[in-house]
């Protein structure tokens, strides 16, 4: 088993078959292959071995592709990292992981500092210029388009996709080949992903998101992935005609961005489909949807860390504000604080069991075990489960504060604002928003005698954090609320916000 056979099974069927569409440039099936083969008989060559976390700093261009496939390919473990991180930030994550190559860009070089990571042994530059550093062109040129690929267990690790918890740092969840394999099968069979398809892709490849449900599956079906590094509106208008585009998947802020700039139908006329997933669609945003456009949008529920395809909203019995009932071999169950199932319609926590469930958090054992318990994964969301078995998400248990898709965890962003010189106390959390769903808002107590203005933060912010991870809003108070015994009251704010 192999989750880049899902390439080479498609180079075999459909040759000369476009696998991606970028920016003017079409790729075959067979070049892609051909590609992939060429990268992984490099790695071998620099000494990697089965194992070796192979990190991808990457934005969503075809040489993430490559790199993530020659990885797994040749059985070393792909380490995907958020292409906005900056550089505190990455050294934590290629330190966490023990990365020990690093593909990445000429513009995101400077947030790498090799000296900082003490087992990353080599640096390849995809785009842009290499500053010394090896670049990918050289290294595909430089080898042969033959290779076999590693058959490796189901049980192996693949994948490391970092995923945010309500304290300390990132964790890594191990994503095995079976896994990744099992749920790119489930979302082909759900969604329906057919050879002549053709999935618009704007969604972070570093995200779950976009690199199982979206690429690894529309490969696996023998589609054609139309790739993009963002969404600019315009461009993929434009993109949806030009490219006959068929599928299209998004976060719920798109689609109430979409409908706010009243796209004609005529725009969307070549999709069949479109699918929302990542956070909770808005009931109202969907049924507009469906009346302007004439389709439902299909909602789906999952984790990073059960692969993450869980829960599907059907085409043959769609619920309107509810993310569906368990996909195949998967099943969900509510349950209450001490693991005892809820009855229907009542409250609790959607706990997940199935093929797609992580193996773990990378060197974090505490943490796997507070995850995965009595064999189900603790997803730390509240919902509730009808008679008919489908789950409506209610709340989330943790502080997570979800923009747009994008998760922010508040810990880090407070550890790092505690590092100011004016700043004595503080408390980061999330607001509602009528687009993104949530912003962050950061309280904060100044020091005596200290002064700080919110642009002088916001500025301090910007220089050391990912963009989405800035608070939107600054609030300076006299004092924090808190419980009797010192504890931050952040639920106070968030009622006064």
């Amino acid at each position: 088993m192999n989750i880049a056979q899902n390439v080479e099974r498609a180079a075999r069927l459909f040759p000369d078959k476009t696998a991606i569409v970028f920016e003017g440039t079409h790729l075959t099936y067979n070049s892609l292959n051909a590609r992939v083969n060429r990268l992984a008989n490099a790695l071998v060559a620099e000494g990697i071995v089965r194992g070796d976390r192979v990190a991808l700093y990457l934005p969503n261009i075809p040489a993430f592709v490559i790199g993530y496939l020659a990885t797994v390919r040749m059985g070393a473990i792909a380490v995907s990292a958020n292409a906005m991180l900056k550089a505190e930030e990455l050294k934590y994550l290629l330190n966490d992981a023990g990365a020990v190559l690093l593909f990445t860009t000429g513009e995101l070089l400077e947030n790498v500092s090799i000296d900082q990571y003490p087992q990353l042994r080599k640096i390849v530059v995809c785009e842009g210029e290499g500053a010394g550093h090896s670049s990918l062109d050289d290294w595909l040129n430089a080898s042969q388009e033959t290779f076999s690929g590693a058959d490796m267990d189901p049980q192996d690790p693949a994948v490391l996709l970092y995923t945010s918890g309500t304290t300390g740092f990132p964790k890594g969840a191990t994503l095995t080949h079976g896994n990744v394999v099992s749920n790119t099968w489930t979302t082909v069979h759900h969604a329906g992903f057919r050879a002549d398809d053709r999935m618009i892709l704007f969604l972070p490849l570093f995200h779950v998101f976009g690199q199982n449900f979206i690429m690894n599956a529309t490969f696996l079906a023998c589609a054609t992935l139309v790739l993009h590094r963002r969404f600019v509106p315009d461009q993929i208008l434009a993109s949806i005609r030009n490219d006959s585009v068929t599928m299209f998947f998004a976060v719920p802020t798109i689609y109430i961005h979409l409908l706010n700039m009243d796209v004609d139908p005529a725009d969307l006329a070549s999709i069949r489909y479109e699918f929302s997933a990542a956070a909770t669609m808005p009931q109202e945003i969907s049924a507009r949807w469906t009346e302007r456009f004439g389709r439902p949008v299909y909602e789906g529920y999952g984790l990073t860390e059960c692969s993450p395809f869980a829960c599907y909203n059907h085409d043959f019995n769609h619920k309107f504000g509810s993310v569906g009932t368990p996909v195949e071999n998967f099943e969900i169950k509510i349950f209450d604080e001490t693991d005892q199932e809820m009855p229907l319609g009542q409250w609790g926590e959607i706990c997940v069991r199935g093929p797609g469930v992580m193996q773990g958090y990378w060197n974090k054992p505490e943490e796997t075990a507070r995850a995965l318990h009595n064999g189900w994964l603790h997803s730390g969301d509240i919902g509730t489960m009808d008679e008919d078995g489908y789950v409506f998400i209610v709340d989330r248990v943790k502080d997570m504060i979800n923009m747009a898709g994008l998760k922010i965890w508040p810990a880090e962003v407070e550890q790092f604002l505690y590092r100011h010189p004016a700043v004595m106390e503080l408390a980061v959390y999330g607001i509602p928003h009528p687009e993104k769903g949530e912003i962050v808002k950061a309280a904060i107590v100044l020091k005596e005698g200290a002064t700080a203005t919110a642009e002088e933060i916001n500025d301090y912010c910007r220089k050391h954090l990912a963009v989405y991870k800035v608070p939107s809003e600054f609030e300076f108070l006299e004092e924090l609320p808190k419980s009797p015994t010192g504890k931050i009251l952040k639920r106070i704010l968030r009622d006064k916000a």
